[in-house]
């Protein structure tokens, strides 16, 4: 992963940049990681494919009957009428033929089994008759049916020397059932991301120790371990940071030297004992810092050395936000994955609301189905970014563009479902 030039990519003069601005910043310079390993196939859930898997064969690799039924030749039946065929034989998936497929008769064939040379045509055994003579058995096979019915084409799913699957794609459980069709036991991926995340403040402590006043439980640090682990990639959670300049600062510069990517949250803002943020001036650069985004604004990017860091806000609804709209388009990228923004909905506001001009808000939406079959999105009862029970009891967020003033009631919005962001 080359990130030696991102330094000339960010110009930072202190200023808030817009989201997209900011989004494209991110994502047009970031390169993969180039390490890649050999992964069995069984294990490569989650895997990002490095390379393409092309078939080396047809898929399907031979015509086949889809159903349980009879073949024939259809140059010998009348669709009109229908035909009463002698059986001469019987096809089984696995096995060869036991009996001969001639011209004017029909085999017994079942389902996967190849289409013999000759035939194209296959009747479910539901829709025939038996007839039992004494030249044999025979089936009549009735009228209607059409040229090829029944019947999966050699190379009808993948032709032979085309993609099966293209790189670059974090592989689900389908995708694995179209490597296994071409044969391959195990594939090309890239090395998972080795991603660090920190908490920070005095006042931070791990649930499973007694409560303190003036203390709050971290609960960032088990959303972002989930967040992290949706990417595929691997994380490191090592631990709470004290407001001390001097073991920050050694925290990350240690970190930086054994992850790809350093999460922390809290201590980016301007506050007396924000740190971070000045510990990463002096072991690296910030490339980006303050976004026109509400809340969210004080997020950081920056680098030490070969390691990126993403420095998200304290407040667990800003580093949710935050993760979503940026870590999650850097870790994708970075581990090779195509990253695609989230699908925006147009659904009909249920509230009125004005807002700041120049800065793009994202705020927390309840969808609510209404007795006429239409749905409305509601804000959140309760504003504030340290609201945790506003992300559980959300449905995604409200987007409203830099230019947006004022929603008015029945008026579309962009709504973000959190399915949109894999969650």
């Amino acid at each position: 992963m080359d990130k030696k030039n991102l330094n000339d990519c960010f110009a930072h003069d202190g200023t808030m940049l817009p989201h997209g601005e900011a989004l494209e910043k991110l994502t047009r310079v970031l390169t993969p990681i180039n390490e890649r390993r050999t992964v069995a196939l069984e294990n490569a859930v989650g895997e990002v494919l490095a390379a393409p898997v092309l078939a080396p064969r047809n898929i399907p690799a031979h015509t086949n009957s889809a159903v349980d039924g009879y073949g024939f030749s259809y140059a010998d039946y009348d669709p009109q009428a229908g035909k009463l065929f002698p059986v001469t034989g019987v096809m089984a998936a696995g096995s060869g033929l036991e009996g001969t497929a001639k011209r004017a008769c029909a085999i017994r064939i079942f389902t996967g089994a190849p289409v013999p040379e000759g035939y194209e045509t296959v009747v479910m055994q539901e829709d025939v008759e038996l007839v039992s003579t004494s030249e044999g058995d025979k089936v009549k096979i009735p009228a209607g049916l059409k040229r090829g019915a029944n019947v999966r084409l050699a190379g009808e799913d993948v032709r032979e020397g085309a993609t099966v699957l293209a790189a670059n794609r974090c592989l689900s459980p389908q995708d694995l059932a179209a490597i296994a069709s071409s044969g391959a036991a195990s594939i090309e991926c890239y090395r998972p991301l080795k991603v660090a995340i920190f908490s920070t403040g005095d006042e931070v402590i791990r649930p499973g120790t007694p409560f303190e006043h003036g203390k709050v439980y971290d609960s960032n640090a088990a959303m972002l371990r989930g967040l992290v682990a949706k990417t595929g990639a691997f994380c490191d959670d090592l631990g709470v940071l004290p407001d001390d300049a001097a073991l920050i600062e050694a925290a990350l510069s240690k970190a930086a030297q054994t992850h790809d990517i350093l999460l922390t949250s809290g201590g980016v803002s301007v506050g007396e004992l924000d740190f971070v943020l000045e510990a990463l001036n002096k072991l690296g650069s910030v490339h980006l810092w303050k976004i026109a985004v509400k809340p969210g604004r004080p997020m950081s990017f920056g680098q030490i050395g070969n390691c990126l860091m993403l420095g998200l806000p304290g407040n667990p609804v800003a580093a949710f936000l935050c993760f979503l709209l940026y870590g999650q388009p850097v870790l994708t990228t970075l581990s090779g994955q195509k990253w695609q923004p989230p699908m925006r909905y147009k659904v009909r506001s249920g509230f009125f609301m004005s807002k700041k001009p120049g800065r793009r808000e994202f705020l927390r939406g309840v969808l609510e189905y209404q007795q006429d079959g239409q749905m409305l999105v509601n804000k959140y009862a309760r504003d504030g970014s340290g609201l945790i029970s506003s992300l559980t009891e959300a449905d995604g967020f409200i987007e409203l563009d830099e230019d947006v003033v004022e929603v008015k009631q029945g008026e579309l919005v962009d709504f973000i479902p959190f399915g949109s962001f894999g969650l």
